[in-house]
């Protein structure tokens, strides 16, 4: 027992040493550490008016939540079905539990392996000439350890990049829902804009019949002339005609949105209309710089460029020994009953140090592979925050010239409607020709439809320049 004890001792005081030249070498890591690199970035954005310049420390529209952007019951409703359903959504979620997976992994590399196990053999053999019968049992219980020190950090490093990567699948799942709140908000008024080209189509299309009728009576009587006629049926046509390829627009919209709701294709409930849609008169942008922390692309890039960044470390540490401690001990008898008691304990220590002495330029190359794909991830970091102030200024540029092109549109559609009802008029009065009319009730036609158009146009410059913010993650 004295033995034991003093051998136990030894290995006690072997493994204490071992551990502390652990913790005085755990700061030393191979390999650059992260900084966020510079950023060229503007004082403010272009597209701004003077107005919204001065405002731009103010809170921005991407600080507020989708709910709070998109105040139609209807479309919440659709956006809450579709961060449920949406098959991209899902897939990204799993995508960032594999990376989870992955993350345990690595960290587990920088940690002793612990096994144990049993093993009991029991042999009888018989009286065979002079030799005697004779029994044995023997029993034997053992745990063992391994334990790859980490003296270069090639784990931490590992460990490092592959928290990395998680955030970076965690960023893409952002991204992803971000998309989807756009998209389903983008679908959704393109559908209320159908709908209102459609109620258009339909009024006209009552209001000619009825013009129609009368053009035909008097057509009868001799007062007017077949031509009139004719011109009478022509603008009823026209209109009879948009409503079939409008109602196909219609259902085939609702089927691109029941596929981002994760449905099969079906109807899809309304709102308000596209004209009732609320949204706030102002729309601040906020300054350049929080856009880096907002923009969930920008902070996939960057986590992608620190796992490239930690990569270099677990590259470069190749270059250095690999130190291995291995030990097992535990306890052996033949007699199962005096397992653990009497001289039984047994043990042994190891160390092993592996260092590469041709690799035929395979370390090198390793570390200047990690190098290119570090330079590939920074440039395309760099270049995504340059994408992200141009979606910002195209936002801007398009919600302000979208909103004053609607205010040209409101006034060339009430001339326009006043023109229709003037050339009815004369017409009615004999004044002039059912020419006239049909020019004129063309061209208010046409004129609602732009406007139904143009008012689609604002309320998507909207939703553009909230994901281009980045906002419509934030749950």
């Amino acid at each position: 027992m004295t033995i034991v004890a003093q051998r136990v001792g030894a290995a006690f005081f072997w493994y204490a040493s071992v551990g502390l030249l652990v913790a005085c070498l755990s700061g030393c890591m191979v390999g650059p550490n992260y900084k966020r690199p510079k950023v060229d970035m503007p004082t403010a954005y272009r597209g701004l008016t003077l107005e919204e310049a001065s405002k731009s420390e103010s809170a921005a529209l991407a600080d507020e939540k989708w709910w709070e952007v998109f105040q139609d019951k209807e479309l919440q409703g659709l956006i809450r079905t579709a961060l449920s359903n949406n098959f991209d959504v899902r897939i990204a979620a799993s995508r960032v539990l594999q990376a989870q997976a992955q993350l345990g992994i690595a960290r587990a590399d920088q940690y002793p392996s612990l096994n144990g196990g049993a093993n009991i053999v029991s042999i009888r053999n018989p009286a065979v000439g002079p030799i005697p019968a004779y029994s044995l049992t023997n029993g034997e219980l053992t745990a063992s350890a391994t334990w790859n020190l980490d003296f270069w950090g090639r784990y931490r490093r590992a460990t490092e990049e592959a928290r990395a990567n998680l955030l970076t699948s965690d960023w893409a799942r952002q991204q992803v829902v971000a998309t989807l709140v756009a998209s389903v908000a983008t679908s959704y008024f393109q559908l209320c804009e159908l709908d209102l080209a459609l109620e258009i189509s339909k009024n006209a299309l009552a209001s000619r019949k009825e013009s129609l009728e009368l053009t035909t009576q008097l057509t009868e009587h001799g007062i007017d002339t077949m031509l009139d006629q004719r011109q009478a049926e022509e603008l009823v046509y026209t209109a009879a005609a948009q409503i079939p390829d409008l109602e196909r627009q219609i259902a085939q919209q609702e089927n691109a949105i029941s596929l981002l709701l994760g449905n099969n294709p079906g109807a899809v409930p309304r709102g308000l209309k596209l004209t009732e849609q609320p949204h706030a008169p102002e729309v601040p942008a906020g300054l350049p710089s929080t856009l880096l922390e907002r923009r969930p692309d920008i902070r996939q890039a960057e986590e992608n460029l620190v796992a490239a960044n930690a990569h270099i470390g677990v590259a470069r540490a190749a270059y250095f020994p690999q130190i291995t401690l291995t030990g097992s001990a535990g306890f052996q008898s033949s007699a199962l009953g005096n397992l653990f008691s009497g001289p039984t304990g047994l043990w042994n220590l190891s160390g092993g140090l592996t260092q590469p002495i041709f690799e035929r330029g395979r370390l090198k190359n390793n570390v200047r592979l990690a190098e290119a794909q570090q330079q590939e991830a920074l440039l395309t970091y760099q270049q995504t925050i340059k994408g992200a102030f141009r979606d910002v200024s195209n936002a801007l540029v398009a919600y302000h010239k979208n909103r004053e092109f609607l205010i040209e549109q409101e006034r060339l559609t009430a001339s326009a409607k006043d023109a229709a009802r003037l050339s009815e008029m004369r017409f009615k009065a004999g004044a002039t020709d059912y020419l006239e009319v049909l020019t004129n009730e063309t061209n208010y036609f046409s004129d609602e439809l732009a406007l139904a158009q143009a008012q689609f146009n604002k309320v998507q410059a909207l939703v553009q320049l909230y994901q281009a913010l980045g906002g419509g993650w934030q749950q």
